[in-house]
């Protein structure tokens, strides 16, 4: 939990201290590459440290990924200019995704199938404290210490975190390979590589540059050559990184692509309630993180209460009945009055992390059931890097509707030379003598309407994670009995389909 907190208040402490650090170093015009460049780093080594786990166990990747991260944010505490603070942030994410992939899959592998919404539910907890605690700190540390100090802050938390896991993480005995393991570096680079270009397209598309210029055609294109040559690679290679059945498997094809959809559609609760609840509700910062902040309340208590629910009924239907009350919440942001009150999102969202958090946990706990040890991390990771790039690829998509709905909604507007950017309205917003009454009514009017359309979009997201579910899960999750997780099986209401059979083939099926 420790090494997992390091990962998770990194991006809320940093972005309130976004003022202070372009004040000392520069580089407005690059800022976001702050956390841009972090999440490409996390996004794109998953796979990687996936494999490496499966290969060489998890304690020595996630004590790696606590020194890497560790080392880049002394390096980002000593950054001398902007460039150079990117450069080191990218150093962090590069340690961070072993963090996230690994402490997850770790939680797999100690703990029996009864008791992991329960130990995925503290998980959930780190999140949710990260989520309301990052901001504060971050500002507190900004405006009475040095923003360095935001970064020199991990150094301790770091240290005992690889203190106890170095004492006391004790993986269990395996059987040593008879040949050496070979790790496919070429399918790590063009895996690398590939997710480098496709994320870079995606985050500055429509912001650095326009969507159909140069840029971004080139990045597309090159995205998808180095995605051709990954798969040529991948095959070809005796271990490769993302291996062909991922894929090939229903139950983990299925969960990769509504996980994708699930980062998909928090893109529009995470990126642009904040600026409704300024914008359109005239919230401060603070006032505006709480509405946020109550998803991340009822999140991990609905996940650690979902095994009462998917020891009756399955993962499958858990999971769907998770994301069809997360489905029509979404719908029921667009009915909010305008302007309203600060509790109506709030309450949606109080809900809706009860609803995702149904729909979340049991799909993970449910896919790492129906593989071994070995393959554990690779599945792990590649359900995570699904999500991640999910969000990338709604940060972009949902960007770009929010501003088209923005600019169409101001064309008629009172006064002339408003902006027609969504940030760039937030701003102004901010500045009470900015524009008239009916002007400023209009605008956020503008807001409210943008903000409508990235929810519906979120809920068209909703209905592809349904159904990914329905046409491609099997009704039956094949779980795994191993020895070494003989607990699983125990306990298991579930697995009481044909348990001879299931026991001599090494699996029990939970109907889902």
């Amino acid at each position: 939990m420790l090494g997992m907190a390091l990962a998770a208040i990194d991006g809320t402490i940093v972005s309130t201290a976004v003022p202070q650090i372009v004040g000392d170093l520069g580089g407005l015009a690059v800022f976001s590459w702050l956390f841009s460049g972090y999440l490409l780093a996390v996004t794109v080594t998953l796979p990687l440290y996936g494999k490496l786990s499966d290969t060489f166990g998890r304690k020595p990747v996630l004590i790696a990924g606590i020194i890497l991260f560790l080392v880049g944010s002394v390096l980002c505490a000593a950054a001398w200019n902007m460039a150079a603070l990117i450069a080191f942030r990218i150093v962090q994410g590069l340690g961070g995704g072993a963090l996230q992939g690994t402490v997850q899959t770790i939680a797999a592998d100690l703990y029996p199938l009864k008791e992991r919404p329960r130990i995925q539910a503290k998980l959930s907890t780190v999140w949710a404290t990260s989520a309301v605690a990052g901001p504060v700190v971050g500002g507190l540390l900004a405006g009475y210490a040095d923003w360095r100090w935001i970064f020199l802050i991990n150094l301790p938390v770091g240290a005992v975190a690889l203190w106890l896991v170095v004492r006391h993480l004790h993986e269990p005995s395996r059987p040593r390979p008879a040949a050496r393991p070979r790790v496919d570096w070429a399918g790590a680079l063009a895996v690398f590589a590939t997710g480098s270009l496709l994320l870079t397209a995606l985050v500055q598309g429509g912001v650095a540059w326009p969507w159909l210029s140069a840029p971004s055609l080139g990045l597309f294109g090159a995205s998808a050559v180095l995605a051709a040559l990954t798969v040529v690679i991948e095959r070809r290679a005796a271990e490769p990184i993302i291996p062909g059945w991922v894929w090939r498997r229903r139950t983990i094809a299925s969960v990769n692509l509504a996980l994708g959809a699930l980062g998909l559609l928090m893109v529009a609760p995470t990126v642009f309630l904040p600026t409704y609840a300024q914008s359109v509700l005239g919230l401060g910062p603070i006032a505006a993180g709480f509405v946020l902040s109550v998803m991340t309340l009822s999140w991990p208590v609905s996940a650690a209460l979902s095994d009462r629910v998917y020891n009756r009924i399955g993962f499958r239907r858990t999971a769907m009945i998770g994301m069809s009350a997360a489905l029509l919440i979404l719908l029921a942001f667009p009915l909010l009055p305008y302007p309203g009150e600060p509790w109506h999102p709030a309450l949606l969202m109080l809900l809706l992390g009860a609803a995702l958090g149904l729909f979340q946990l049991p799909l993970i706990v449910g896919v790492q059931s129906t593989v071994g040890w070995a393959e554990r991390g690779t599945t792990t990771a590649s359900v995570l890097f699904c999500r991640q790039v999910g969000q990338s690829i709604g940060a972009a998509v949902f960007g770009a509707v929010a501003n088209g709905v923005l600019a169409a909604r101001l064309l008629d507007a009172p006064v002339d030379g408003l902006p027609g950017d969504l940030d760039a309205v937030t701003r102004a917003l901010e500045d009470p003598g900015a524009f008239s009454a009916a002007a400023t009514d209009h605008v956020r009017r503008a807001v409210d309407a943008a903000v409508d359309y990235v929810y519906v979009g979120a809920a068209g997201a909703a209905a592809l994670a349904l159904l990914a579910l329905i046409t491609l899960a099997p009704r039956r999750f094949p779980v795994i009995t191993e020895t070494t997780d003989a607990p699983e099986a125990a306990g298991a209401p579930e697995a009481a389909g044909a348990p001879g059979a299931a026991k001599a083939a090494g699996r029990s099926e939970i109907d889902s």
